[in-house]
Formats: structure tokens, sequence, C-alpha cells
């Protein structure tokens, strides 16, 4: 007869934001080797893709460009080839080199930038631009990736299967609010999941209950500037160089995969208030988003309670 399972927290930190995961285990014992694996998982997985080491395998990419192809590993390969289809099925709005976009908007200043300056970087932004035949990977002069817009969620994904390895069958990874379960909790009740709401980060918007998969959210966060009256989001639509006209306040999305969850939301978001509700619609995986009015809308919206 099997052990009954207690429940165990560890909080870290990673990636720039406060993590946890929560896992039941027959043992503290068993809880922390679980963990620790998990956990360093996410470290590995930060250290090779941050665009703030020198010594990550994503930087030394990036100091290639303009120069000959390289050979990437087995794993870039794999998120490489997510992107480039993440770049196709959402007509170009998903574009891991658009991070050059910082250089022209700087959110903290009040000011507007001038047309040069984003015309500069949308000369050295566009995927189509590079050239990528797995292994081989050649960026032209000037053109970086950064891959912040789903390095999060494949680490949720990653720490969540350490977990699964070593035993543990009821918990949950949650990095930042990118959110992977493990499994329900013992008795079959669902995780009671909080979406937070990008203007107060403190409040939920609503719960929503999950037994499995993954949630992410993507919103019109704190990054913002007024300009004459105008509200400018730091959504930045990559083919424009210009944030979204209509963004959402936020939008969240359920798939099996916190990485394939947190491509639909950050693609919607990018959509704008137009163009979000149909797109998140055909894209047929369970959702929901509030717009910038308080409206609320999507295919989860009878399951979620007030938060």
């Amino acid at each position: 007869m099997s052990k009954p399972l207690s429940l165990f927290r560890f909080a870290f930190t990673a990636m720039a934001s406060p993590c946890e995961l929560q896992l039941y285990a027959e043992s503290a014992a068993s809880a922390d080797i679980a963990a620790g694996a998990a956990i360093a998982e996410v470290q590995r997985i930060e250290q090779k893709y941050s665009r703030y080491r020198d010594d990550s395998a994503l930087s030394g990419l990036n100091r290639a460009a303009g120069g000959e192809p390289v050979v990437v590993d087995a794993e870039t390969a794999a998120l490489l080839d997510y992107a480039d289809t993440a770049w196709r099925e959402s007509e170009g709005l998903f574009d891991i080199s658009s991070g050059v976009l910082r250089e022209a908007w700087d959110f903290k200043s009040g000011r507007l930038p001038s047309d040069d300056a984003v015309n500069h970087c949308l000369a050295r932004l566009g995927w189509q631009k590079l050239q990528w035949s797995s292994p081989s990977l050649q960026l032209p002069a000037g053109m970086q990736l950064d891959f912040g817009g789903f390095g999060k969620e494949y680490a949720a994904d990653r720490a969540a299967e350490c977990c699964l390895q070593r035993g543990i069958h009821h918990g949950l990874v949650d990095l930042g609010g990118d959110i992977r379960l493990i499994g329900p909790h013992p008795d079959g009740r669902p995780w009671q999941i909080g979406i937070r709401d990008p203007r107060d980060p403190e409040h939920a918007l609503a719960v929503l209950p999950l037994k499995q998969g993954a949630l992410a959210s993507s919103g019109d966060y704190e990054r913002y500037m007024v300009v004459d009256g105008q509200r400018y989001s730091h959504i930045l639509d990559p083919r424009r160089g210009w944030p979204v006209e209509t963004p959402m306040r936020s939008v969240s999305v359920v798939a099996p995969l916190c990485l394939l969850a947190g491509t639909g939301a950050t693609v919607a978001m990018l959509q704008g208030r137009d163009g979000a509700p149909d797109w998140l619609q055909a894209l047929g995986l369970p959702h929901v988003w509030i717009d910038a009015e308080g409206q609320w809308g999507g295919s989860l919206q009878a399951e979620v309670s007030p938060g």
C-alpha cells in the first residue's frame, strides 16, 4: 500500500521572475530530489539561452552574425525549428529577431522614437532574412535572436518532465505565471489557477480550474507610455516596429504544453483587439481574453470565476 502524499512547495527565482514548484510526494526527500532536478533544468536553460550572459549559447550565435554559418546542437535546432513554424503560422507576428526594437523604444523616457530609429531596427529584423537549414544557422550582420518569447515556457515544460521522470504525478510548475501542470491534486481536484491582472500584478483577474496541460498569459503589462494623451503599449508589432494600436488587456491560453500556450497568447496579443478573438477561435485551443475596456470573451469565459 502506497504512503499518503503530502504537498511540498519550493520557491526560487529564475529568468527575472518569481517561480514556484508545488509537488505532492511520499516524503520530503523524494520531493527534494525532484525539485532539485527541475530547478537545475530551469537554470541550465536560462544560462544557455539568456541574452544577458556573454557566455550563453545564444550570445555566441548573435556574435557570429555576419560571419560563417554556425552548426547548432539538437536542442537549439528544435527550438529554431519551432520558431520557424511559429513565424510562418503567425504570418510574421511571432519573430524571435524582433528584440532589436528595444534599441528604438525606451518606455521609461516618455518620448517616441524617430521614424529613422525604428527603420534602422527594421532593417536588421525579420526571420525571413536569416538562413536556417537545420542544424546550420547564418545570421546577417547586425541581426540578433532573442529566446525570451518562449524560453520560460519551454523551461516550464522541461521542469515538469523532470518531475514526472522522478515519480511525481501530482503538482505544478509556475515560472512567473507560465504554468505547466504535472497532474491534479491526488484526490482528483483541479488546481485553481489565477490569471494575473496586467494593470495590478498583485490582483488576479480571474481563477481557472485546471487538472492537466498548461496555461500561459500575455498582457499589456506595466511598460507603456502616454504621449499627447495616447497610450503606447510595449506590445510591438515586428512587421511595423510600432506598438499594436488596439491591444488587449490580457490573453490566456490553455494547451498541452506551456510552449504552445505561450506562443498562442503572445500572437493573440499582437493581433490586437480587432484580430485576436477570431484568431484565437481559429487556433482551436481553450482561451479567455479581456480587452482594454474590461470586456471578457473566449471559449473558457464560462469556466472562470472572478479573482
